[in-house]
């Protein structure tokens, strides 16, 4: 049964490779009623789940394209930039083996991918990375997303929205009402160096102009719980993140942390890399 309280963080991350189909799959096993990731854009302008804007943290492309690698700054190590690659070549990386031999030869999954394999099964929610460094170079994520979705004919799933879009770029998510398909949500995410977002009634009002919900990191919630009260107020749903192992304090585990923020807290969702220990 899918708990929609449940938000796997690039799917089941802490037990398979992030934002692969694996850890969905995974994440599905385990419960999750949806499953966050990220996109970034290939050379060929083609939507990949990947979080970070290089390709060097999560695939084996230092050895496999040990060339291709670009320095940024004088004298600083290269890095292998995700719009560097066509699909085709970051197809041919092996995306699993940093986690762990039993996922050598995982492969990078598109947007296409995920919304391919997650439909009728479970809802996603999209993080839309690096907006400004694409705008930078022509590249409009948010209109990519929204082409993707369209492809897929994206509307909405039973018991809610197939598809919710996020990010922290406010610009993009004001634009998202004009640009994405009306039934698609979405969700402003908020870290606390912007913390001032946040600070009272009339910020948190604000955002409900346009947008349905708040992606607060977790330590804003706990510094100012009445942050979700006042959201719920304008009609707008609060989902923190990240609850993972080893960054629980004050409390001792992820599944009593989680449980304080749903019931104790009252926020709708949260964000987890252990979606197997979430518990309400």
């Amino acid at each position: 049964m899918r708990r929609m309280h449940v938000i796997a963080h690039r799917g089941a991350s802490a037990y398979a490779p992030e934002n692969t189909l694996a850890a969905f799959e995974l994440a599905l096993r385990q419960g999750a009623g949806c499953l966050e990731h990220d996109l970034q854009v290939t050379r060929d302008g083609v939507l990949v789940c990947l979080h970070d804007r290089t390709l060097d943290r999560t695939t084996n492309v230092r050895e496999a394209l040990p060339d291709r690698g670009r320095t940024m700054v004088a004298g600083a190590p290269p890095h292998w930039f995700v719009h560097d690659f066509t699909l085709a070549e970051i197809r041919s990386l092996d995306a699993g083996g940093w986690f762990g031999a039993e996922f050598r030869h995982t492969r990078v999954a598109t947007f296409d991918d995920l919304l391919e394999w997650s439909r009728h099964r479970v809802a996603v929610l999209t993080e839309l990375k690096d907006v400004e460094a694409y705008e930078a170079i022509g590249v409009d994520v948010l209109a990519l997303c929204a082409t993707t979705l369209g492809r897929h004919g994206v509307t909405t799933r039973s018991g809610g929205p197939a598809v919710t879009v996020q990010s922290f770029h406010e610009r993009t998510i004001r634009r998202a009402s004009s640009v994405l398909p009306g039934s698609v949500p979405v969700a402003l995410l908020v870290d606390e160096a912007d913390k001032a977002r946040l600070a009272d009634r009339e910020r948190i009002a604000s955002i409900a102009a346009f947008a349905s919900g708040i992606g607060p990191a977790k330590a804003l919630v706990a510094a100012q719980p009445d942050i979700v009260d006042l959201a719920h107020a304008v009609g707008m749903r609060v989902t923190p993140w990240t609850f993972r192992a080893g960054a629980t304090a004050p409390f001792d585990s992820v599944a009593a942390e989680t449980h304080h923020h749903l019931d104790a807290l009252g926020v709708d969702a949260v964000i987890t890399d252990h979606p197997d220990q979430v518990q309400r």
